[in-house]
C-alpha cells in the first residue's frame, strides 16, 4: 500500500495500480547525493561494500568487480582516489504503476578536462520496492548534444516505455538480443553506425588475429531482473533507452605464446593462463530508438537509423586462465 497526497487530501491507493510520480524532486535529488558520497567512498577505500546498496545491475557489476580488482592490487587504498563531483542535475521523473520505479539524472562532473568536451553524466536510478533504497543501475557518459528532449507532461513529469512497447520501432526488451546478434553477424541492419555498432566490429575483427594471438567474442543478451532495459519516452515519440550485454573474450596464443594479463585481471582471474585468457565483460549501452514507423531499416518511414548507440560502458567482471 502507498499513501498518496492528492488535491482532496490524504487517500490509500494500491501502490501498484496507482500511477504516481517515480520519485519526488527531493528524492531524486538525495539519491544522487548517496550514490556520490557512497561511490566516493568505496574508490577511496577499494571497498566494494561501501557502495553496493546504491549500484545495481550493469553498472553494479562493474563497479563492484572494479573495487574488488583494486583491493588485491591496491589494499592499502587508492592512492589516485579524487573524488567525484556530479553537479547541475537534471531529473526526468515518468509517471509510472507498480514497480521497480525508475528516473534520470543527466549531470556535469568534474572528469571534464577545462579545454575539451563538456560530456554529460547520465545515470538511470531504480528502486525494487518502497522499502529498499534507490540504486543506479545504469551510468553512460554522452556528449552534451546527444541527451535529448523528453517527453513531460503539463506537471513536468516524463513517460516511460515499457519493455515490450509496440509504440517504438524495436521494443526495448529486444534491444539486448539484437544488439548481440548484430555484433555477432551485422544483423539487425538497423543500428546507426557508429564507435559502438560498425566501428566496434571492425576493430574486433582487426583484432581477432595479431600475430601469435588470436581472439574470439561471444555476446550474450541480458534482459531480466537487475537487468532488465529502461526506456524513456523523448520528444520526438521515440525513446531513450538502457540496455545491457554480457560478452566473453577468449585470447589464445599461438605456440610459446601467453595472453598478457594485467594486475587488474589478475586479481578476478580464476586458474592459470598458459596458452588461453577468457575475460567476462559487462557492457551497458545508452541509445535512442525511433518511433515505430519513423525510422529507417526497421523502424520504416524515413532513412534515418531504428536505433543510434550513443554510449557504451563496459568493464571486465571475471576471467579465466587455461
Amino acid at each position: 500500500m502507498a499513501l498518496s497526497l492528492t488535491a482532496g487530501g490524504c487517500v490509500t491507493v494500491h501502490g501498484e495500480l496507482a500511477v504516481l510520480p517515480a520519485a519526488k524532486p527531493s528524492e531524486a535529488e538525495k539519491a544522487l547525493e548517496d550514490f556520490t558520497d557512497a561511490y566516493n567512498a568505496a574508490d577511496k577505500a577499494y571497498d566494494p561494500a561501501l557502495d553496493a546498496d546504491r549500484v545495481t545491475g550493469a553498472l553494479g557489476e562493474i563497479n563492484q568487480a572494479g573495487l574488488k580488482a583494486g583491493s588485491v592490487v591496491s589494499p592499502n587504498g587508492n592512492t589516485r582516489h579524487q573524488p567525484l563531483e556530479l553537479t547541475d542535475a537534471k531529473y526526468t521523473i515518468p509517471k509510472k504503476a507498480g514497480w521497480p520505479r525508475w528516473f534520470i539524472a543527466d549531470t556535469t562532473s568534474n572528469r571534464n578536462r577545462p579545454d575539451g568536451p563538456k560530456f554529460r553524466w547520465v545515470l538511470a536510478f531504480v528502486r525494487n520496492a518502497p522499502e529498499e533504497p534507490w540504486k543506479c543501475a545504469y551510468l553512460t557518459i554522452l556528449r552534451p548534444g546527444d541527451v535529448p528532449e523528453f517527453k513531460k507532461d503539463a506537471d513536468g513529469f516524463a513517460e516511460s516505455v515499457e519493455p515490450d512497447s509496440e509504440a517504438l520501432a524495436v521494443a526495448p526488451g529486444d534491444l539486448s538480443e539484437e544488439y548481440a546478434s548484430f555484433l555477432k553477424s551485422g544483423s539487425p541492419e538497423h543500428f546507426a553506425d557508429g564507435p559502438h555498432t560498425d566501428k566496434w566490429r571492425e576493430s574486433r575483427e582487426e583484432n581477432g588475429r595479431l600475430p601469435g594471438l588470436t581472439t574470439q567474442y561471444v555476446d550474450e543478451p541480458l534482459g531480466d531482473g537487475d537487468f532488465a532495459p529502461l526506456a524513456m519516452r523523448t520528444a520526438d515519440g521515440g525513446a531513450m533507452a538502457f540496455f545491457a550485454t554480457r560478452i566473453y573474450e577468449r585470447q589464445t596464443g599461438a605456440k610459446g605464446v601467453r595472453p598478457e594479463v594485467s594486475a587488474d585481471v589478475k586479481a578476478l582471474m580464476k586458474g592459470e593462463v598458459k596458452n588461453s585468457l577468457t575475460k567476462n565483460w559487462i557492457s551497458s549501452q545508452a541509445a535512442l530508438v525511433a518511433p515505430n514507423g519513423g525510422g529507417g531499416a526497421g523502424g520504416g518511414g524515413t532513412d534515418a537509423p531504428a536505433v543510434d548507440v550513443k554510449g557504451r560502458l563496459q568493464g571486465v567482471t571475471g576471467a579465466t586462465g587455461s
